[in-house]
Parts: C-alpha cells; sequence; structure tokens
C-alpha cells in the first residue's frame, strides 16, 4: 500500500480535483435537501458529466454528490419534517423535534459533525481494510443473507413507539406492499391488477413521499391557522452543543460508524437499513430514552453517523470484487469502466495509484463537506423562518416533481398520493408509518434470499443453519429480541411505579 500512497496524492491534489470536489458536495446536498429529489437520481442527472472527465476527477465529482447527498437528505428532515432522502426518516424522528424546541441550528451542527466522523471513519475502512474485509463479505451467501434481513427486521420493535404490536402490524403491511409487482423467482404478476406500470413493483422514494412528505402537509391543513405559524424566538438559537452533550455523542456517534460499516460491505443493503440499525441500538444502550423521539442528541449522531458511514463502505465490494453496494454505487461503476477501468483484485496491482487515490479522495471529500457545511448550516436554519402559507406550497411542488422524476411519469405522482391517503389514515388509527418503510426496504431482499435458499437446499430449514455466519446472525437476532423486550419490560414497570405514586 505505501508505495501508491506517494504517486496517488500527486494524481488527487490538483486544482481540478478540488474544484470537482466541492462542485459535487455542493449539488449533492442541496439535491438531497429537497424532499423526493434522491442522491440516486441527482448521481444519474449528472453522469454524463464525468464522461467527458478522467477518471479520478469524475469519481471525486460523484462521490462529492454521494457524500454530500447523506447529509442533504438531513437537513429537510430537521428543518420541515420531511426526510429529502429515505436514509433521513430517521434523522427525522429526533432532529425535527430538536428544531421545534428552539436549537435548529444545534440539531444541524450534530447532524453536520456525525456525518462528517462516520464519512471518515468509512473512508479509513475502505483505505485499510477493503480487501481483507471484502474477501469475508464475499464468503456469505443466500443463507446468510436472508439472516441478515431477518435482523434487520427486529429492530422494528425498536421504532414501533408505545405498541409493538401496531408496528408489527404496520411493518407487514410494508412487507405486503413490497410484494407487488414480478414475483422474484418466476417472474409472475401480483398484485398488479392488470396495471403495467405495476409490475417493476413500487419506488421506494415515491413512497417516501407519500408515507412521510405528503401526510405532513395534511395533518398542516388540520391544524388552525395560528399553529401553522413558527415562533420566530424560538429559531434565534446560537447552535451551542454543551460539554455534557458532546460526550453522550462519542458512542453512539462510534457505534454509527462500525453498523454503517459493517451494513455498507454487504451488497444490497444500504444506508437505510444502517441508520435503523444504528438509531434502534443508540436507543437501547442510551440512559436517556425517554428523550429519543423527542428531541435526543444521541439519536440524530446515530442515524446520521451510520448513513454516511456506509458511503465508503460500499466501494470496497466494488473496487474489490467488481460488485457494487448499491443502486448510486452502481452507477458509478459505468464512470469507472468508461475510463478503461474494470473493478476487481486485479486493479489493485494494475492501476493501483488510481485506485488509492480515489479512496484518498473520500476522506478529501468529507473534509469538504464539513467545511461547506460550517458555511451553509445557518443558511440553513433559517429556512424555518419561513412562513408556512409559503412554505407549505413550495413543499407540494418539491414533493410532486420528486415523485414524478423518479421515473418521469405522472403514475408515480398518484402512488405518492395514494401512500398519503395510506399514512393519513394510519396516523388516525394511532400506527407508525416508520415500520412501514422498513417492510418496504427489506421485503424484497428477505423473500429473494428465503426463497432462493430453499431451492438450493430443495426446500429443507436446515440450511440457514449450515454456516457460522447463520450462527452468528441468530445470535445476533436473540441479543436483540432479548434487549428489546427488556427494554419494554422496564418501561412498564417505571410507568406502573409513576402511575402508583401519583395515586
Amino acid at each position: 500500500m505505501l508505495q501508491y500512497i506517494a504517486p496517488a496524492s500527486g494524481l488527487l491534489f490538483t486544482l481540478q480535483n478540488i474544484l470537482w470536489i466541492n462542485i459535487g458536495v455542493f449539488i449533492g446536498a442541496v439535491f438531497a435537501a429537497i424532499p423526493g429529489l434522491t442522491v440516486v437520481l441527482c448521481v444519474i442527472l449528472f453522469l454524463p458529466l464525468t464522461y467527458s472527465l478522467s477518471a479520478i476527477p469524475g469519481m471525486m465529482f460523484l462521490l462529492g454528490i454521494y457524500c454530500a447527498g447523506g447529509y442533504g437528505g438531513s437537513v429537510s428532515a430537521i428543518l420541515i419534517n420531511t426526510p429529502g432522502t429515505p436514509h433521513a426518516a430517521a434523522t427525522m424522528l429526533d432532529g425535527h423535534p430538536l428544531s421545534k424546541a428552539g436549537r435548529t441550528k444545534a440539531a444541524l451542527k450534530i447532524a453536520l459533525y456525525a456525518s462528517t466522523f462516520g464519512g471518515i471513519f468509512s473512508a479509513l475502512a475502505l483505505l485499510f481494510l477493503g480487501p481483507q474485509v471484502a474477501k469475508l463479505a464475499a464468503q456469505l451467501g443466500t443463507p446468510e443473507y436472508f439472516m441478515v434481513c431477518v435482523f434487520g427486521l427486529t429492530i422494528i420493535a425498536g421504532v414501533s413507539g408505545k405498541s409493538i404490536i401496531r408496528g408489527v402490524i404496520a411493518a407487514c403491511l410494508g412487507l405486503l406492499i413490497s410484494c407487488i409487482g414480478s414475483d422474484p423467482m418466476t417472474s409472475y404478476d401480483r398484485f398488479t391488477f392488470g396495471i403495467r406500470r405495476l409490475y417493476l413493483g413500487l419506488d421506494v422514494a415515491v413512497c417516501l413521499i407519500g408515507l412521510f412528505a405528503l401526510v405532513e402537509i395534511v395533518s398542516r391543513a388540520e391544524q388552525k391557522p395560528d399553529a401553522l405559524h413558527m415562533d420566530a424566538r424560538k429559531m434565534r438559537d446560537n447552535g451551542t452543543i454543551t460539554k455534557e452533550e458532546y460526550k453522550r455523542l462519542v458512542r453512539p456517534t462510534l457505534m454509527g460508524s462500525l453498523i454503517g460499516v459493517m451494513v455498507g460491505i454487504i451488497p444490497g443493503t444500504g444506508a437505510s437499513e444502517a441508520s435503523w440499525f444504528s438509531y434502534s441500538q443508540a436507543k437501547n444502550m442510551s440512559k436517556h430514552k425517554e428523550e429519543f423521539g423527542n428531541g435526543s442528541v444521541e439519536g440524530i449522531a446515530a442515524a446520521e453517523s451510520a448513513n454516511n458511514a456506509v458511503t465508503g463502505a460500499t466501494l470496497i465490494p466494488l473496487l474489490t470484487l467488481g460488485i457494487p453496494g448499491d443502486g448510486t454505487v452502481a452507477i458509478m461503476l459505468s464512470a469507472l469502466m468508461i475510463n478503461g477501468l474494470n473493478p476487481g483484485l486485479s486493479l489493485f496491482t494494475t492501476q493501483g495509484d488510481i485506485m488509492y487515490a480515489i479512496m484518498l479522495g473520500l476522506i478529501l471529500v468529507n473534509i469538504f463537506m464539513l467545511l461547506q457545511g460550517k458555511i451553509l448550516t445557518p443558511i440553513f436554519a433559517k429556512v424555518v423562518s419561513i412562513p408556512q402559507e409559503i412554505l407549505t406550497p413550495i413543499i407540494v411542488i418539491f414533493c410532486f416533481a420528486g415523485a414524478y422524476s423518479v421515473n418521469k411519469n405522472y403514475f408515480d405522482v398518484c402512488v405518492a398520493l395514494v401512500f398519503c391517503v395510506l399514512a393519513w389514515i394510519l396516523r388516525k388509527l394511532d400506527m407508525p408509518p416508520v415500520p412501514i418503510l422498513l417492510g418496504l426496504v427489506l421485503g424484497k431482499m428477505t423473500e429473494t434470499n428465503f426463497r432462493r435458499a430453499l431451492l438450493i437446499s430443495n426446500g429443507s430449514p436446515k440450511i440457514f443453519v449450515s454456516s457460522v455466519y447463520c450462527w452468528i446472525f441468530i445470535g445476533l437476532i436473540v441479543l436483540a429480541v432479548g434487549t428489546i423486550l427488556r427494554n419494554q419490560i422496564k418501561e412498564k414497570k417505571a410507568r406502573a411505579a409513576s402511575v402508583s405514586k401519583e395515586e
């Protein structure tokens, strides 16, 4: 590795690369902050710009969009309770309540610092552990992937609010919705009702717009006119974070970064899963569980560090094995191949200087994201002072534009409206929408790996306990469920004790 550092640094530290990094960071942050306009869409739109660039500046531009998009999605989640990207939904749970409490700048600052730490942590993991960890991940087969999905579904109990039963029902609804479209194994239609556009299934980004963005507009319309006005005095915070809060941020940020790296390494997973894993674990480990959902600094740090720690980790299987970690990285693969770079283990020996320049550049991308974020955070914080009568129609326009732009058809706009109605009904029934999102994200991957594993074993369930990795994930599942049940029992006892004291 050392023999490549010097030539890689010479290739990286040029005015052209630094310029493209900053352009990518700015575009990614702004684009992701707009509800419905995903990072994947942003990368697709600007990918043609890289065709005229060489490998390093082209990848630096795309990585700038990719990393800054992780932070940009948290901006609208904190300011207007509408996640700009799917993986910012976990940040919204505590970011917006903290903003409503008059600490908007502080919430944005925590999200920025956690995102930067997670991104740099992930870049270092890519730089030092990439080939070794990728070889380990390559040993995971279909049954191991299914156990990973089951482990992901266990966090539903941690984000179900007061009632686990309602959360499980909502998650089952999400899993059912994920079945819409063609059967992943046989390609037969399922729940399409003769509508051709449903054959490919529902796009998560479109569903998210209805579940979280449009329903928020409907709920505001139900409020009294006076409730639609922000109290400007709450937005005059100076962004101060106390020493005690900084100490509390250390553990969830480190844990979130580790979870993000571990999730990102496994192809097919992504930032949404990592942020929810991290948020759930941070809540279970916290000494201040009552703050979660009400403006917890730990919740923001855990979610943001995890979703940005995914960025570098997804590049590990891409650069070492040629397997893209998620959809965005799959698009970046074309940018590499256009320049004659076919990712794989041999690439580190034939084009080692370019590979290490890209990996070192990821660190640089996160540093510039921090610098731009510190400059633009006061501007972001001022968005909440816009009168709701002006902000609300702008959000609606962006939501419809975002739903349309995902696949460039009006059918997705109708889908977003349907999910808005569904979310409104669920809100009236006091059922959380977050488990639906988790079911949508994990549903198809869980089903595909489950059925594929059974085909391999001729229907024998023993395949799910056939390897050491399966047993490791089983242990993690048991540990997670046990921890959640223990916390639920503690909370019930605490509530009972408080009731008895009041009597």
